[in-house]
């Protein structure tokens, strides 16, 4: 097992340029600046969306599927903790220190002769979902505590139904930082007014 971070690193960089293409040609009432300010970055803000006609401008954060590269897949994997020198580390979509008011999802990415032809982009409301899940039962807290009982695998969730909502995916076998992840489905969320897709 190695750490696919550096190699996600330059395969993000590729696909940025070709995300800053997309938005040129599906934001009409929003302009978009990309954050290269690494510590902002670190704050979960990669770029900013700006209203035109407002001037309010929303902190984005892009998550890209980029270990599923020609494939399209229903859910989205949200992270809930990690091991770091095998530490437990709270994930990106726990941590409350981030900024992100929106994430901008990346799935169905696929490659034409190494390049990027084409993808979709849902925009998901960071604070919408953490209410829609809190009143089901899975406040902060209650998603924390999953880790301590988890074992390698898929692991339904009472509050969701896994065919057309969610579940828990523990990969404590297959990576180095054996992530906790909170798998979503897609179609739920943008049925909720959660989301909506962009492109």
């Amino acid at each position: 097992m190695k750490s696919a971070f550096k190699k996600d690193l330059e395969k993000e960089g590729l696909l940025s340029v070709y995300l800053n293409s997309c938005y040129d040609k599906r934001l009409r009432h929003y302009t978009y600046q990309r954050i290269p300010d690494i510590e902002q970055q670190l704050q979960g803000i990669d770029l900013y969306f700006k209203n035109k006609r407002t001037g309010k401008a929303y902190a984005v954060d892009e998550k890209a599927q980029l270990d599923y590269i020609n494939e399209d897949l229903p859910t989205f994997a949200f992270e809930l903790s990690y091991l770091k020198n095998g530490n437990e580390k709270i994930g990106w979509f726990l941590d409350q220190r981030k900024k992100t008011e929106f994430y901008a999802l990346i799935t169905a990415i696929f490659l034409d002769e190494q390049e990027y032809s084409s993808c979709k982009i849902t925009l998901v409301n960071r604070k919408k979902l953490l209410q829609k899940l809190a009143g089901v039962g899975l406040d902060l807290d209650h998603l924390k505590s999953y880790r301590a009982t988890a074992s390698h695998g898929r692991r339904r969730l009472q509050q969701l139904d896994p065919r057309k909502e969610g579940y828990l995916f523990f990969s404590s076998k297959n990576k180095v930082e054996q992530p906790l992840n909170l798998i979503l489905k897609l179609d739920w969320m943008i049925e909720n007014n959660i989301a909506k897709r962009l492109l």
